[in-house]
């Protein structure tokens, strides 16, 4: 199975009390499917994994599975603990949703930060005790710290049949130059996080984008992909606008990008379990920086013959 293309980081919609909206997340499923996504990445940061018990993780996978009902991959991952035990309990429970592939956080691979030998041990421990049938894949999630592959940790985890992805969030451009050419002959895809340099990213041969917004306008990084080696300018002049949109995840995100769907009236609230305070108060001027992205994308959707 091939994971790549455009893939949402999912955000989860909460109820005013901050109970998870599961109403709102079948809706916004769809949305993502219906703008052109490819893979649904369930249960990440995004989702404020940190903040969902597991009972939460669990029975979100599970709707999202469910909406998604065949239409295309989800890969979600329950790993945040560090503890083994934990871990094994986290990573089982999501491959038992049904989830196409269950995500490794690196930096539960090594917790303290103790080196390639040690992500290795703490790897092929948990590889032994998880099912055998486990399609895998790997994120770099920068909390609770960034833990970065090594090309020689790049080319072990090439190593393995069963490992399909790798969310790349080293946020450079060279770095995901060589861990493709790292990975050219494993099923290994990298797909880059970073949209400062997604389109170059995916002229290099990054399998897609799974940056943050996607959760804003995916189907114009799936224009993006689909005409990577297009010599239009249209798609270089998409490219820069899409950059600079990324700038806006400093204000106040994931609240940013479900203020959007409040908007657009894919769920009722845009409070999360991450920031505390109505950022509509706390960054001036947030909702017309939104409302100016949200009409400058529709433009573009003109422009390409998208709506």
């Amino acid at each position: 199975m091939s994971i790549q293309g455009i893939i949402p980081v999912m955000l989860t919609p909460f109820t005013a009390d901050n109970k998870v909206d599961y109403d709102g997340l079948r809706k916004l499923t769809d949305w993502y499917i219906d703008n052109d996504s490819n893979a649904l990445f369930a249960v990440c940061q995004s989702s404020e994994i940190l903040f969902l018990s597991l009972e939460e993780r669990i029975k979100i996978t599970e709707t999202v599975i469910n909406q998604v009902n065949g239409r295309i991959p989800v890969v979600a991952s329950g790993h945040i603990s560090e503890t083994f035990e934990d871990q094994l309990e986290e990573l089982t429970a999501i491959y038992n949703t049904g989830a196409d592939a269950v995500i490794l956080i690196t930096n539960r691979l090594d917790p303290n930060n103790e080196g390639t030998a040690v992500l290795k041990a703490n790897f092929e421990k948990l590889l032994a005790a998880l099912p055998k049938d486990i399609t895998l894949g790997l994120y770099e999630c920068p909390v609770p710290y960034r833990r970065l592959l090594t090309d020689e940790e790049i080319r072990y985890f090439a190593g393995f049949q069963n490992m399909v992805v790798l969310k790349d969030v080293s946020c450079d451009l060279e770095t995901v130059k060589r861990r493709v050419a790292l990975t050219q002959n494993s099923n290994l895809k990298i797909v880059n996080a970073n949209a400062a340099i997604a389109f170059e990213a995916m002229k290099a041969g990054s399998e897609g984008f799974s940056g943050v917004f996607n959760n804003i306008h995916p189907d114009l990084y799936a224009y993006l992909y689909k005409n990577r080696d297009s010599l239009d300018p249209i798609v270089q002049e998409l490219a820069n606008f899409l950059a600079i949109c990324g700038a806006a995840e400093s204000f106040g995100y994931p609240n940013f990008a479900k203020l959007m769907h409040v908007k657009i009236g894919t769920f009722a609230n845009y409070n999360s379990r991450v920031i505390k305070d109505d950022i509509k108060v706390k960054y001036w001027a947030v909702e017309e920086l939104l409302d100016h992205i949200m009409q400058a994308s529709d433009r573009y959707r003109k422009k390409l013959h998208l709506r």
